[in-house]
């Protein structure tokens, strides 16, 4: 049952309301900051064909989309995404998607934002994700993936934290074990108690460049924050990498 519980942590914990509870206080204006810088780098074609991958609640598609974007949000929580599709338009769609599989259609570019990679149990599920990022990229299309910079976040992990949100009181538990990073998160609603434990794989860039060559990916940039300043493995804030 433990395995189990493991092996499909994010697809229960993220369609959960509580899990947009916990996160709720996430800085939007940084993230938008962030969309419209990487746009601008890209220089996408005007009505530009964009995925967003592992969406969510569909937030930075909506975003993408008012800049102007044909976008597709896709996320493998059916919860979320019915949430999100209240939001659709004629330029402007979501759906449920496990994001090994590659889409049915190509994209001028795909996001990874956020660092919304690295879940799976299996670690090659890792590499067949970024094939199928390359595989619904077009000819011209360039896919950005944004993940933490897990040097400087293994250094500063904070190990015990309270947080209270909207009177849920969240117990969070941090570590690094086993080339994973861990967030136990405890918490009692409605005399229900509830307990998650998150579970991301401790990616370096030098891991991301071995997975890249091995399928046939070329990394053309890196950057290390939402301003894309260089990279510094034991400075930056984040790792954010540009490939095709």
């Amino acid at each position: 049952m433990q395995e189990t519980k493991i092996n499909t942590w994010y697809a229960n914990w993220f369609d959960t309301p509580f899990y947009h509870t916990l996160y709720k206080d996430r800085d939007y204006d940084e993230a938008q900051f962030f969309i419209e810088n990487i746009t601008e780098y890209l220089n996408l074609p005007e009505n530009a064909k964009v995925l967003d991958l592992a969406c969510g609640r569909g937030r930075h598609s909506i975003y993408l989309n008012k800049l102007g974007y044909n976008v597709v949000g896709a996320d493998l929580s059916k919860n979320s995404i019915n949430f999100a599709k209240e939001f659709e338009n004629e330029t402007l769609h979501f759906e449920v998607k496990d994001m090994r599989e590659p889409m049915n259609e190509k994209f001028d570019a795909i996001f990874n934002l956020f660092t919304s990679f690295g879940y799976f149990p299996n670690v090659e599920d890792n590499l067949t994700t970024l094939k199928a990022i390359k595989e619904s990229l077009n000819e011209y299309g360039f896919a950005v993936l944004d993940f933490m910079n897990v040097v400087k976040v293994i250094e500063n992990l904070v190990p015990e934290e309270v947080k209270e949100v909207d009177g849920i009181t969240f117990y969070l538990k941090r570590w690094a074990e086993d080339g994973y990073i861990f967030k136990n998160i405890r918490f009692v609603h409605e005399d229900e108690e509830y307990d998650f434990t998150e579970r991301v794989k401790a990616l370096t860039l030098q891991d991301f460049e071995q997975m890249m060559e091995e399928a046939g990916i070329y990394l053309l940039d890196t950057f290390g924050d939402y301003k894309l300043h260089k990279f510094y493995p034991s400075e930056s804030d984040r790792l954010i990498m540009i490939f095709k």
